[in-house]
């Protein structure tokens, strides 16, 4: 039973591994292009044809100089989601290290926004801007 539980928990970290894989600008061909959330068919295509006309390219400054379409914005975002320039992600773009670095910083769980005191026992009214559940079953019960 251990050695099935350790066995799948080796798989589920491998295959989170491949998840998050980084492609390089300079050496990586269109399918591993296409696997960078943000680049498309289209982009691909130009990535490697101005690779082709142009050689490698030299660092981040470079590659947004000669490739259509990618700015100093879109060049973070792509950074962060792992493409590199010569094995460097682009500087002042942390580069993407796993599976928290994906929604590290849009946390879909509750938050609660107003009228939260958890040591005196008060709850919250709103959470996320709409009225907390809780508001209308407390509604209910002092109606009866």
């Amino acid at each position: 039973m251990i050695k099935k539980f350790l066995f799948l928990v080796a798989v589920f970290v491998m295959s989170t591994g491949f998840a998050f894989a980084q492609a390089d600008a300079s050496k990586a061909d269109q399918a591993a292009l296409d696997g960078i959330k943000g680049v498309g068919p289209k982009m691909s295509k130009a990535i490697l044809a101005e690779r082709k006309k142009g050689g490698e390219f030299k660092d981040w400054a470079d590659f947004e100089k000669r490739v259509k379409g990618i700015k100093e914005k879109s060049a973070r975002k792509l950074s962060e989601h792992g493409l590199t320039v010569n094995g460097q992600s682009r500087p002042g773009s942390p580069a993407k290290q796993g599976a928290h670095a994906k929604g590290a910083d849009k946390s879909k769980g509750l938050q609660m926004v107003s009228g939260a005191d958890p040591e005196n026992g008060s709850k919250p009214t709103k959470v996320r801007g709409r009225p907390f559940p809780h508001k209308a079953a407390d509604a209910a019960s002092s109606t009866k």
